[in-house]
């Protein structure tokens, strides 16, 4: 199964210090939508794994979530692309659960899921907790400069690393259509390997 795990708020919609709580709250970021479906119709299926901290702390309820994610699915439909399915953390910071990334719960529940290994699964986010849960689960994890994220962009734009906490050799794109671009071309290229292998 070829499967990718996204992060979703700053991720494929704008973040907001307030949380999204609602529907018309949850507004997509320019060619998020239309690069999942590219993935889809490249073979990969979509599955997102989201802190949702809002739930715990009182901020909103489910039915509040369902809401934002039929809103979500229904955009995503209309431009021809799909999320599998979407797991999240209900829990507050204080709670201590394993779901709440950085650590990795939310990527071994995808696992058990699909029941499949996460060794080299993609995986993108803006944060750093988003690379870290990735990387504990042994998924690739590569860095969006969206959302949390965009603070780098200067930083790497003038030659310096990102902040140590990051593991060494961090992939990095601009946003999630040129990750989107990176996995399709880079299978497309190993594909045309494979065929000049066994021409």
């Amino acid at each position: 199964m070829k499967l990718i795990i996204l992060d979703r708020d700053g991720t494929i919609n704008w973040d907001s210090e307030d949380f999204v709580k609602t529907a018309d709250e949850w507004i997509p970021m320019p060619g998020a939508l239309d690069a999942i479906a590219r993935l889809n119709h490249a073979g990969w299926r979509v599955v997102l794994a989201a802190n949702q901290p809002g739930l715990g702390r009182g901020l909103f309820e489910m039915a509040a979530l369902n809401q934002i994610h039929a809103k979500m699915h229904k955009l995503l439909a209309a431009a021809g692309g799909r999320i599998d399915a979407v797991f999240y953390c209900p829990h507050a910071p204080h709670e201590g659960c394993d779901c709440r990334k950085p650590r990795p719960g939310l990527f071994h529940q995808i696992a058990e899921r699909y029941g499949v290994e996460l060794k080299n699964v993609p995986t993108a986010g803006d944060g750093l907790r988003d690379i870290q849960a990735g990387v504990a689960a042994g998924c690739v994890a590569h860095l969006l400069l969206t959302g949390q994220g965009a603070q780098f962009r200067d930083r790497l734009a003038s030659g310096e690393p990102l902040p140590e906490a990051f593991p060494a050799g961090t992939p990095v794109h601009e946003d999630l259509a040129a990750f989107a671009s990176f996995i399709i071309e880079r299978e497309d290229s190993a594909q045309r390997v494979r065929a000049t292998e066994t021409a």
